[in-house]
């Protein structure tokens, strides 16, 4: 029995969890730095607790300081969201030293997968397609790895992630600099140096697994979503379903990702990351333990209400749904709205939003952190709010979010919302055709431009015609039932009914 959770986050997902925590009757304990003070979790929660000065090592990334904060708020559970301690295994197990369930999976299955040469290791000898790559990173092995794989190739951080000490080395006197750097930046962002080489996939898509999984050995997943549109490694677009999969890809790819959350008993929502390549092969990049920034894409096709599905796992209730309950319905299509200037190369945007007026109507829902008057600082990630459309088609979902990011208003910091219009404006993402590599080798805010007005104007159309005809169909589905409802009424006058 949960009553009470502190969420050891901020902004968006804390203000999500919190929502999630009320549906299920748990009281909630936000925590805050000097920056946050008046954060709109904070605002939400029904108690807050002071972790410390504004930057993250000395607040949101203090254990000792999150885990006092539970202890002494009386708090059952500590829900990490993402980022942050997220990922933490040393966290985890504290939380659990201190009498508190951690809503997440087991400290010790946050270790192994955490490190990623240990969880490709692990996930090869489970039987799960790895990309081909390196293990150890003893010098002079990378460098012969880096000749038997063939360039170009990524450098990885072994405990890394959201794009942080990764490198691309497109030829081999790249690599000796390339290795410096990486494990530089690595270092700075993990504490941990060690480095490891994947083959690039080439014209990769980047395809996940939202996944579910009790401690009774149940475990489902809730279909795939794909997050190919990065830049700088990091996710800015992601949708479910992908239009890179058949039906059968689909089913096999699932079957492999629940393959690897079961080898790894792994209990709690999570995600298993593959690559795709051109020919239909798969290969495991990572289990994400944790929820995803993406989650409600899922959910929006699927019902599901992952947090909440989340906590009652972490109170020990079991799974609520076999997979044969999962049938997902439509598309959704979310989109990150960052605090940063797309025209200055994406520099950060900080200042006070001097106005703030979300988007709505069917099919759009909005989770954001912020509210007019918010003062958006230097301090932590860009994002700010998510807007995700679902619609019947993929069509419908484009349509609608651009129709939102037209109604979303924010003013007095500078937004990557025009960015995020003129792709989902472009000739190649409606199309479909993009991977990994696509915002940066092929599109930018002036190339594809030109196209937009046009194609607005074609996927307007397009959208009208469908409309048009659905609704032509429909009238004479009608006009059938009246038919046979006026037979009917005939036959039956007819019999003295």
């Amino acid at each position: 029995m949960i009553r009470k959770v502190l969420i050891a986050n901020r902004g968006e997902i804390a203000v999500r969890i919190i929502r999630a925590c009320r549906e299920l009757g748990m009281r909630t304990v936000a925590v805050y730095s000097d920056a946050d003070r008046t954060g709109l979790h904070v605002r939400l929660a029904d108690e807050a607790y002071r972790i410390g000065p504004a930057p993250s090592r000395e607040s949101y990334l203090s254990i000792a300081r999150i885990v006092d904060a539970a202890v002494r708020s009386g708090a059952d559970a500590v829900h990490p969201g993402y980022g942050f301690l997220a990922e933490n295994a040393l966290f985890a197990q504290a939380c659990v030293e201190a009498g508190l369930i951690f809503v997440g999976p087991d400290y010790e299955t946050i270790r192994l997968l955490g490190d990623k040469v240990a969880a490709r290791r692990f996930m090869r000898e489970a039987g799960v397609p790895i990309v081909p790559g390196s293990d150890e990173d003893t010098g002079s092995d990378l460098t012969s790895a880096a000749e038997r794989l063939g360039f170009p190739l990524l450098i990885k951080a072994a405990a890394g992630g959201g794009g942080k000490g990764m490198r691309l080395v497109r030829r081999r006197e790249e690599l000796e600099p390339a290795l410096e750097v990486a494990r530089r930046e690595a270092r700075a962002a993990f504490g941990d140096d060690t480095v490891y080489l994947e083959r690039t996939v080439q014209g990769a898509r980047h395809i996940e697994f939202q996944i579910l999984a009790d401690s009774y050995g149940n475990a489902i997943h809730l279909g795939d979503r794909e997050c190919s549109i990065q830049r700088r490694h990091q996710k800015v677009i992601e949708e479910t379903p992908s239009r890179a999969l058949t039906d059968d890809l689909r089913q096999r790819m699932g079957e492999v990702a629940l393959l690897a959350v079961r080898s790894a008993q792994y209990c709690s929502a999570g995600t298993v990351e593959f690559l795709l390549d051109s020919t239909g092969s798969f290969y495991f990049l990572e289990v994400n333990p944790r929820l995803q920034v993406e989650h409600p894409v899922s959910e929006m096709v699927t019902g599901v209400d992952i947090v909440k599905e989340q906590l009652r796992i972490a109170a020990g209730r079991r799974l609520r749904y076999r997979q044969s309950d999962i049938q997902p319905r439509g598309w959704a299509i979310e989109c990150r709205i960052l605090a940063e200037d797309p025209y200055s190369n994406f520099a950060p945007s900080t200042g006070r939003i001097t106005g703030f007026s979300e988007p709505a109507g069917p099919g759009i829902r909005v989770e954001s952190g912020v509210y007019d008057g918010f003062e958006v600082t230097p301090y932590y990630d860009s994002l700010i709010a998510k807007v995700i459309a679902w619609g019947e088609t993929r069509g419908d979902a484009i349509m609608r979010i651009l129709r939102a990011l037209e109604e979303c208003r924010i003013s007095g910091i500078k937004t990557n919302i025009p960015f995020c219009h003129q792709l989902f404006n472009s000739p190649s993402f409606i199309g479909g055709q993009f991977d990994t590599t696509f915002l940066e080798q092929r599109f930018s805010l002036s190339t594809e431009s030109r196209q937009a007005h046009e194609l607005i104007a074609a996927v307007a159309a397009a959208y009208v015609e469908n409309t048009k005809r659905g609704r032509r169909a429909a009238e004479r589905r009608d006009s059938s039932r009246a038919d046979g409802a006026w037979r009917l009424a005939g036959r039956s006058e007819a019999m003295g009914d």
